[in-house]
């Protein structure tokens, strides 16, 4: 009998904050344009108008890996950016929208262990999360407290520059849209033909802003896998949309597409239910995050022993830290406000290894998913940066 030797965790990949991620994005876009008091890191050309179009679940990794799909895409990639920690939409898109971290912007997942709740907090539809009853918070978590910093949608529309949002209807008065969306001008758009056609009639005028918004590649990844062909048609379709859309431009008008994050698929065996494993499962008071991201809340003095656990099964698979030991390898950026460290629960265990954690008594639809993401292995935390200019 030989003995089994783990190896240890890589270091963590540390998110290119400050320098190419992707709340440097709109920053530099504005910059472009000449909007006063923005940088612009990314060094994008100026331009009279913006489009910048964000493809949920367009991960970099993927793009490069499906050429045939998406050819226009590739001819027009540059180097990719990363996202930030959790590479999960609700923290990516607040990054984009604030031009901070995670760690600042304090939605630090799309689900969180909030104090005082004993179910976790659905950032993306401001409610609590999982089976049970539909509890509405924007009373509770009013939005505007929640992330109170100024958007960068406030700051343009400050110095006379009007970012128009496109996107679903059922987006605009949302919590997060609250939340993240301040200062933006939305317009209602439930097709990414609708998106395309929303953009070309409000870049008609001249020194414009407009954000598209399609989630359907991202949904067609989770229910079927961004292995499946449902996938790939639907990144076909995103590559027909975008090419037509460059080709009618008015001119000097700057086409951007990136992404909120990557993707990978995981196997029925690699998703792990905390209900088949009640050694992952002991002192566990509530998960909150996603599969391949999570934050565990533990009951009191249960911390070390749920700690050791995890990192006993899992640590071949998943850096797990304390949620200190966490924030200090800078994932989540340079800073952390307390408002951002009271929603990470006690423990950060994401994943470099092909597993998920899952609960399906709380979320039977996301236990069945098949494509998943929120590390930060290169496959979920790099974007495209596609730049297109006539």
């Amino acid at each position: 009998m030989h003995a089994v030797t783990i190896s240890a965790a890589p270091a963590p990949p540390v998110p290119l904050y400050g320098t190419r991620s992707l709340g440097e994005l709109v920053p530099s876009l504005l910059s472009a344009l000449g909007v006063a008091g923005f940088t612009n890191p990314l060094a994008i050309e100026p331009a009279a108008r913006v489009c910048l179009v964000l493809v949920d679940g367009l991960g970099w990794e993927l793009l490069q890996a499906n050429p045939g799909s998406a050819p226009f895409l590739n001819s027009i990639a540059r180097e990719p950016l990363t996202v930030g920690f959790p590479a999960t939409t609700a923290a990516s898109l607040s990054s984009l929208a604030t031009g901070v971290p995670p760690g600042e912007h304090g939605l630090v997942g799309y689900t969180m262990a909030l104090p005082g709740y004993d179910r976790a907090f659905n950032t993306l539809t401001w409610s609590l999360y999982g089976v049970g009853p539909r509890v509405e918070l924007v009373e509770e978590l009013v939005p505007e407290s929640f992330q109170p910093l100024p958007t960068l949608a406030e700051r343009a529309a400050g110095a006379s520059m009007r970012i128009y949002h496109l996107g679903p209807a059922f987006h605009e008065w949302s919590g997060l849209t609250r939340a993240i969306g301040r200062g933006e001008r939305f317009h209602a758009a439930d097709s990414l033909e609708a998106v395309t056609e929303g953009a070309l009639r409000l870049l008609n005028a001249p020194r414009t802003f407009v954000f598209g918004y399609h989630p359907r590649l991202d949904a067609a990844g989770h229910v079927h896998g961004v292995a499946s062909q449902a996938w790939a048609d639907e990144l076909v379709a995103v590559d027909h949309a975008v090419r037509l859309l460059a080709e009618q431009l008015p001119k000097k008008t700057l086409l951007v597409v990136s992404g909120d994050h990557g993707m990978v698929d995981l196997r029925p065996e690699e998703r792990l239910d905390l209900a088949d494993h009640p050694d992952l499962a002991a002192g566990v008071r509530i998960l909150g995050g996603e599969p391949r991201a999570r934050y565990v809340g533990t009951v009191p003095g249960a911390t070390g022993d749920v700690l050791t656990a995890w990192r006993s099964r899992l640590g071949h698979r998943m850096w797990v830290w304390t949620r200190e030991e966490a924030i200090a390898t800078g994932i989540f950026g340079p800073q952390v406000t307390d408002r951002a460290r009271e929603r990470m629960g006690d423990i950060v265990a994401a994943a470099y290894g092909r597993v998920g954690v899952v609960e399906r008594k709380v979320d039977p639809a996301q236990a069945r998913l098949n494509g998943h993401h929120g590390s930060l292995t290169p496959a979920e935390l790099l974007v495209p940066l596609l730049v297109y200019g006539n």
